[in-house]
């Protein structure tokens, strides 16, 4: 499994949370390695306080299956999935906002974000990869 360096998180999760500011929202961004373990996280001034939690479980989805967490939201009721997320004891969110880091190829890790619409969160996510 290729590991994803701290340096290489952080700035991720700085791209992302420029992109945030940018847009104009107070998120939760979330780094995950490719094991959904946590490797950087940030609440911004004035985000919620659920949505660090989210932020991280949607970055473990996406972790978990190497997809968009958006991509999972259809299947969340599914027997697997919904296996899958007691298992995780409620860190696991199949919904839009993460996406799945890869370098050469293979998975490396996730980021995800919380407290804009799914569509600002995943961009943000999107903004953090492209600094990689």
């Amino acid at each position: 499994m290729a590991d994803m360096s701290l340096e290489e998180a952080e700035r991720i999760l700085q791209a992302a949370k420029a992109k945030a500011l940018e847009m104009g929202v107070k998120l939760s961004i979330s780094v995950v390695d490719a094991r959904g373990d946590l490797k950087c996280m940030v609440r911004m001034d004035g985000a919620p306080w659920r949505t660090p939690y989210v932020s991280r479980g949607k970055a473990r989805a996406s972790a978990c299956f190497g997809l968009p967490s958006g991509d999972l939201t259809e299947r969340a009721m599914t027997p697997v999935m919904r296996a899958v997320m007691e298992v995780e004891r409620g860190e696991f969110v199949p919904g839009q906002g993460a996406l799945p880091i890869h370098r050469g190829g293979e998975l490396i890790g996730a980021v995800g974000g919380s407290g804009g619409t799914a569509q600002e969160d995943e961009d943000a996510s999107r903004a953090g990869i492209a600094a990689l």
